[in-house]
């Protein structure tokens, strides 16, 4: 009777400890990226170092990790959810269904590529390279090593110079395919007509089905048009910073930001606190409704990934690039770098930057013809678009489709174009440089970190290769 009662009484202990174990763990799951103390605890639970491109989120693991005990599936989900859509884009030249196909069977014996995680593992610090690359740096030589795949001007090079920068991506190689350098071959280092080119957000408003036009017309605002509840009029200088903005052109007004689901489009879901007067309105739920593919840029970038993932905004102290200290513990959103009521995107495009970055590269930019050219363009020397910025090469202006048709926007994934560096080369680059003389540069790392002033001090054989190619194939066309 007694025994039977221990083990009554250790079933009934066991039975607690799971349980209270399971709802823990379920705790921890859940909250833990958002509570500081179990966050704490969480970070405590990590494997091991996160790469670059994932510190930021190592916290929120459901991110990845979506079901605690899933296997390599559940990890390729989360995988193409965050990167899929710049894989297609990048035209992807390893996809997945390449491995799935039976005629590239063989291939799977030196290297399964079915899934990301075949070369992108997380936590493994001493294992990773550029890119969070977790092969071997040679890995491209075992399938593209026999007499049809290594073109004979590659004798010699090394193994694992496959990925050097100008010559071959795993990926993305829009501006290194064959075709593609032999179309810019030649051209010099400066093109004749160097200029961004312009936005044009306000007729993309104009034509957009989305925006709430009846609300908010596209027309300039006056003083007295201003719609803020008396209580919030008294500040002149907020008055006269919003008068100058893009926003008073375009007829966006104080409720505009100010009231919760005011441009949420009709049919749209409603938030919970529909109509509601907010002083500081939440960026970037405000400025979404009518910045959609710049919200988007920007939560995919490492600005703005945290926020994605539910996690508290990131504050340039959480960065592994050198930042101001003074800046450490500034949480980024819209307005961190789009001041409030200003919205001045001068100032976005380089000083916001150079409020926290502290690295080589940004504080060189003063120094740098780049630089020059800026001043010239604010001086109303050089017509707008001349100047080059920070933003310039790191959020460029891309071309993106939208419900009515397309759009010149700037991409805000600020990292949409660091890793390869080669994907600056056609959105950035070569909107004033010719692309042999824009890869040199990007192969060049002093140069880079000198930012751009001075010459490349190497030159990468990627266009001369495709040309003598093409010339040996025009000859042996030509032969009887």
């Amino acid at each position: 009777m007694r025994r039977d009662q221990r083990r009554l009484w250790i079933t009934w202990g066991l039975l607690t400890v799971i349980i209270a174990a399971t709802f823990a763990t379920a705790l921890l799951w859940k909250r833990s990226a958002t509570l500081p103390v179990l966050a704490s605890a969480r970070a405590a639970l990590v494997p091991g170092q996160t790469t670059h491109g994932h510190h930021q989120i190592e916290l929120a693991c459901e991110s990845c990790h979506s079901s605690p005990f899933g296997g390599g599936a559940v990890m390729q989900e989360a995988c193409v959810n965050c990167h899929g859509a710049a894989l297609k884009e990048g035209d992807d030249k390893h996809p997945a269904s390449k491995f799935d196909d039976p005629r590239n069977a063989f291939r799977l014996a030196k290297i399964d590529a079915q899934q990301c995680i075949a070369c992108h593992v997380e936590h493994r610090p001493a294992a990773t390279h550029a890119m969070g690359l977790t092969q071997p740096k040679d890995y491209c030589f075992h399938c593209h090593s026999g007499p049809d795949e290594m073109p004979a001007d590659h004798k010699g090079l090394p193994f694992d110079g496959c990925m050097a920068a100008g010559c071959h991506n795993y990926h993305d190689n829009r501006a290194l395919y064959e075709d593609f350098l032999l179309k810019h071959a030649g051209e010099p280092p400066l093109l004749d007509k160097r200029q961004l080119p312009e936005r044009d957000l306000l007729t993309a408003l104009q034509e957009s089905l989305a925006y709430p036009q009846a609300r908010y017309p596209v027309q300039p605002l006056a003083a007295a048009a201003v719609d803020a509840p008396r209580g919030h009029r008294a500040d002149p200088k907020i008055h006269a910073d919003w008068l100058g903005t893009a926003h008073a052109k375009a007829g966006v007004n104080c409720s505009g930001c100010h009231v919760v689901g005011a441009t949420v489009p009709e049919g749209e879901p409603r938030p919970a606190n529909d109509g509601q007067w907010v002083e500081r309105p939440a960026t970037p739920q405000s400025c979404q409704g009518c910045h959609v593919v710049e919200t988007k840029g920007f939560l995919s970038g490492k600005h703005g990934m945290r926020l994605a993932q539910g996690l508290s905004p990131m504050a340039p102290a959480q960065a592994r690039l050198p930042m101001r200290s003074e800046a450490a513990h500034a949480e980024l959103s819209c307005t961190s770098c789009h001041t409030a009521h200003r919205f001045d995107t001068k100032a976005a495009a380089v000083d916001s930057c150079l409020s926290c970055h502290d690295d080589t590269h940004s504080l060189a930019y003063k120094q740098s013809p780049h630089r020059e050219l800026w001043r010239r363009e604010l001086q109303g020397e050089l017509p707008p678009g001349s100047g080059v910025t920070c933003a310039s090469c790191h959020m460029p202006r891309v071309r993106v489709s939208t419900d009515e048709g397309s759009r010149m926007a700037v991409q805000h994934n600020q990292n949409d174009t660091l890793q390869p560096n080669e994907k600056m080369i056609r959105p950035a680059c070569m909107s004033c440089h010719g692309l042999g003389f824009s890869i040199d540069a990007l192969a060049d790392r002093a140069l880079i970190d000198r930012n751009f002033a001075g010459q490349p001090s190497r030159h990468v054989e990627s266009i001369d290769m495709a040309v003598r190619k093409d010339q040996q194939s025009s000859r042996a066309r030509e032969r009887p």
